[in-house]
């Protein structure tokens, strides 16, 4: 049976552990996470203990990234569960901050990555990539690990933290880990645990859909129809609606209208009050 995971929820004794790492001459990853884990975020934690000596995993349900009338109040939170599951995984350290420590009442600056944080998930979520940046430029100020790990499955929220790290010079190197599906295609999220049965066998369609847009655009077809017959093939699974279907640089996340081998396809689509997003690789 593994050992109870040490939990630290202050500032001022996450860098009191690091620091003791540091002075060991040790290696520090950081995961950050909201918790309700799944295997998406045990790959994150398998990638860090492999590449570092010491790795710190954050559970923070950060209500700066939710609009109003989105799931903040009924987000998964069970950190009992979630210590358990990571026990058995071999990271060193879980930092839970409470909501008053990440966010002090007199605390006036928030980080936004304009342009980045404004397209896609930014459009249809105003404000959420303004408190992404900010978050995440807190967690990585607090522990200033060595790396740190975020998923491919939120890809625009790894090209908005590779640039704010970047323009910041905040010194962590950013390291994106492969998407984790089912069998199905369907990549994990959290958010999936709100799909009913019957939604969970329309959600794969998603996936579906991606990949053959991304086949067909390698294979030269038109972007523009390919991005249209997706979005078809999206809504005759069982979707109720698509935000967006897009073509972006896989660097930058311009807009893309021809082929160049470097390039990603990403989506979000709803099945009743659940919003989906997934992408692929081009």
């Amino acid at each position: 049976m593994s050992d109870p995971l040490p939990v630290v929820r202050r500032v001022a004794d996450l860098r009191a552990v690091i620091a003791g790492w540091r002075k060991d001459g040790l290696s520090v990853g950081l995961v950050p996470t909201m918790g309700a884990l799944h295997d998406g975020h045990f790959s994150l934690v398998r990638a860090s203990t492999e590449q570092n000596d010491r790795t710190c995993v954050t559970l923070f349900v950060n209500p700066k990234q939710f609009g109003e009338g989105e799931d903040f109040g009924t987000y998964p939170r069970d950190e009992k569960t979630d210590a358990a599951a990571l026990s058995a995984l071999g990271p060193d350290l879980l930092y839970a901050p409470a909501g008053d420590e990440m966010y002090p009442v007199q605390m006036a600056t928030s980080v936004s990555v304009p342009g980045l944080g404004d397209w896609l998930e930014g459009e249809f979520r105003p404000g959420f990539f303004t408190g992404v940046a900010t978050v995440v430029t807190k967690l990585l100020l607090q522990a200033l690990p060595d790396r740190a790990y975020f998923g491919e499955k939120d890809y625009q929220q790894l090209c908005l933290v590779r640039r704010l790290t970047t323009d910041l010079n905040i010194p962590v190197e950013i390291i994106g880990c492969p998407i984790i599906r089912e069998a199905s295609g369907l990549a994990l999220s959290s958010r999936n645990a709100y799909l009913t049965d019957a939604q969970g066998a329309i959600a794969p369609g998603l996936s579906l859909a991606l990949r053959q847009a991304a086949a067909e655009i390698a294979g030269g077809s038109d972007i523009a129809a390919a991005i249209e017959a997706a979005t078809g093939t999206i809504l005759e699974a069982g979707f109720a609606n698509v935000d967006y279907v897009a073509v972006r640089d896989a660097a930058s996340l311009q807009p893309a209208t021809l082929h160049d081998g470097n390039q990603r396809i990403l989506a979000a689509a709803w099945l009743g009050d659940v919003r989906l997003i997934d992408n692929r690789e081009i």
